[in-house]
């Protein structure tokens, strides 16, 4: 089901959909499971303490990695992410909803267009400029309310592009990096195409595929091979 972006603003615009196991949100699973009960410590009693410390755990545990990205269906299943231990934005907001709803903590996936201005050239010559599809985060319901959180960006590859890291205490969206650590603009929305209870998953993929040609690795669903640090040096050797 796809909701409306930033509906739900109380309690009774939860539904049993925002707790469900799904395909791609499988929190039933024992890689999910094993990966919660690593992440969350005993002492996060709340499901505020308990949405931090799983958003930390899927920020800086899981590494973000565009190139090479596995977008199969399985690829982009929770339970894959969660062993796996990288992926790009999709990968993670669906390992962080899962991670969630496996607490009972209801959440959704948010999808996006953003502008992104410090891509790397590389980057940029693949996706076809600066402007990307489909960039994920999700939504959590915390406190008779829903909140927005980013746990993309990881603290490491946020230090190597001069990037403050996105913080997330359960009380306010933590949404995107709009300037880096100069102030120079670096991410904007540009089009919120609404909440979801599962990953859209067709839809994504032939999205993707009609603005991003570039990125695909032949008929294969997986992103061309590279590395988001190497282009961090590459540019800082070339700056």
């Amino acid at each position: 089901m796809k909701h409306a972006f930033g509906s739900g603003s109380g309690s009774a615009a939860l539904a049993t959909e925002d707790l469900a196991a799904t395909e791609f949100i499988d929190h039933d699973s024992p890689e999910v499971r094993a990966f919660v009960r690593e992440a969350v410590p005993a002492s996060a009693t709340t499901p505020t303490e308990q949405a931090v410390a799983l958003y930390y755990a899927v920020r800086d545990g899981i590494r973000y990695e565009v190139y090479g990205a596995d977008l199969s269906r399985e690829g982009l299943r929770a339970s894959r992410v969660a062993t796996g231990g990288s992926g790009m934005c999709l990968h993670k907001s669906v390992l962080y909803a899962a991670g969630l709803r496996s607490l009972g903590i209801p959440a959704r996936l948010v999808l996006t267009d953003v502008r992104n201005h410090l891509a790397s050239g590389r980057l940029k010559r693949l996706i076809g400029g600066d402007v990307f599809h489909q960039h994920a985060l999700t939504a959590v319901h915390l406190e008779d309310r829903w909140v927005k959180a980013t746990p993309v960006f990881n603290r490491t590859l946020c230090r190597l592009y001069r990037m403050t890291p996105l913080e997330f205490d359960g009380t306010a969206d933590s949404l995107f990096h709009p300037f880096d650590e100069q102030g120079r603009q670096q991410m904007e929305f540009l089009r919120f195409h609404g909440e979801f209870d599962d990953l859209p998953y067709d839809w994504v993929i032939a999205d993707l595929r009609a603005a991003h040609p570039g990125l695909f690795q032949g008929v294969a669903p997986r992103f061309a091979g590279g590395s988001l640090v190497r282009d961090a040096h590459d540019t800082a050797a070339t700056a």
